[in-house]
């Protein structure tokens, strides 16, 4: 059963470790968050994992240093590395310090947990081998405009290298914007799709949603995707 998998997850950021730890747990995973290398480090010894996800880079010490560290010891807890280094030396490098399988960011939801399934299989635990993970069954509704990627079921998005994680209500705005890519809409088009006319919320509402959405979707470096028409509405994409 997926109940009886312990999960380590090491990354400093909390718009990736967020949605991931989210969807790992709906799959039935019990997940430990780690912020940086030295505690990803301490925890791996302590406790009973059946699999290490590292992101590459990290505080205090690196996936790799953290990896390394634990072989020495030992430790033959299966590791997953996530990482934005791509290079043929760079995978040299992790399998070197004994990663058992690298993922380059970003990466999509379904490919993730079917490496989490496939190293779960292998993994050098107390479980029998022959138990098979919990089936993965990810209704996601799929949608894509220009570079940006929308995982709606799971409130995720991706644009580049960035994976963001999505309130219910931004997600659901974000999906709306996106099936209706280059369309002009009305602030009263957008209200009663989404909030219903019986429950139109105050006028500012939805300025602060597309607002927080933004923040979120459009990066300095980034393309804007979300355009003002000034007393109408909103259009989506360049």
């Amino acid at each position: 059963m997926a109940d009886d998998y312990l999960i380590l997850l090491v990354d400093d950021e909390p718009e990736l470790t967020a949605p991931l730890s989210r969807v790992l747990q709906r799959e039935g995973y019990g997940v430990d968050v780690a912020q940086d290398g030295e505690e990803g480090y301490q925890l791996a010894q302590v406790h009973p994992y059946q699999l290490l996800i590292l992101d590459w880079m990290l505080p205090g010490c690196s996936g790799v240093e953290v990896c390394r560290r634990l072989r020495a010891k030992g430790q033959v807890t299966p590791v997953l590395f996530l990482t934005a280094k791509d290079t043929l030396d760079d995978r040299v490098l992790g399998l070197d310090a004994g990663a058992d399988d690298y993922l380059v960011k970003p990466f999509e939801l379904r490919e993730l947990l079917a490496r989490v399934r496939a190293l779960l299989r292998r993994s050098a635990s107390d479980i029998p081998l022959s138990t098979p993970a919990a089936p993965v069954t990810l209704a996601c509704d799929r949608l894509t405009v220009e570079d940006l990627i929308l995982e709606g079921e799971n409130q995720v998005a991706y644009r580049g290298d960035r994976i963001i994680a999505l309130s219910e209500k931004e997600s659901q705005l974000l999906a709306y914007l996106m099936e209706h890519a280059g369309q002009l809409l009305t602030h009263r088009q957008i209200l009663d799709d989404l909030w219903g006319k019986a429950h139109q919320p105050h006028s500012n509402v939805l300025a602060a949603q597309i607002r927080l959405l933004r923040r979120k979707i459009e990066a300095p470096h980034e393309g804007t995707l979300i355009h003002t028409v000034y007393g109408k509405g909103y259009r989506f994409g360049s």
